[in-house]
């Protein structure tokens, strides 16, 4: 019986050291999903894409349009052409239809790849912020992905994304 009275002292110590240690540490909160819809570089990255593939995507547009009148003809005109004809038109189509299919293919592997390639760069530079931040401001814990919520107070968020803005702002000026 005496070993309970001591078991709870030991735990309360324990609890007391516990809550001190953590009134130490500073910590902080990112919204990954934040940065990446709200951060300059994004929309830069996105607009490099869009630029980069737009004559791709117009041929590719204009591919289906193309596949599209044909089909179109064929069936407008099919009761006065020759079977002949018909199946010759039905296998161009087929054909044309295949290219289509594997250029739309490379289409979207091709921007997922490029993407991807600028993605990856922006997430160095968004880490890049981050430790400087981390360094300037002494945080001992900077907390990411799978937190539900975080008070405002320890949300840093909008901290990188003001540096990621001024530093937007600095490499278009060279």
């Amino acid at each position: 019986m005496k070993k309970q009275p001591l078991l709870l002292i030991i735990g309360l110590l324990f609890a007391i050291a516990a809550q001190n240690t953590m009134a130490q540490l500073k910590i902080g909160v990112i919204n990954p999903i934040k940065l990446m819809d709200q951060a300059p570089q994004v929309e830069d990255a996105n607009t490099r894409l869009k630029q980069e593939f737009a004559p791709r995507e117009r041929r590719l547009i204009s591919a289906g349009q193309e596949i599209k009148n044909l089909e179109e003809r064929l069936t407008k005109k099919r009761s006065v052409m020759s079977e002949s004809a018909i199946r010759e038109q039905i296998r161009k189509i087929r054909n044309k239809q295949i290219n289509f299919a594997r250029q739309q293919q490379e289409f979207q592997e091709d921007y997922n790849t490029r993407r991807q390639q600028e993605l990856s760069e922006i997430q160095k530079i968004i880490n890049q912020v981050i430790h400087r931040l981390v360094s300037a401001e002494s945080y001992d814990i900077i907390l990411s992905d799978g937190v539900i919520w975080a008070n405002e107070e320890i949300d840093i968020t909008n901290q990188v994304l003001r540096q990621l803005q001024q530093k937007h702002r600095q490499n278009r000026n060279w």
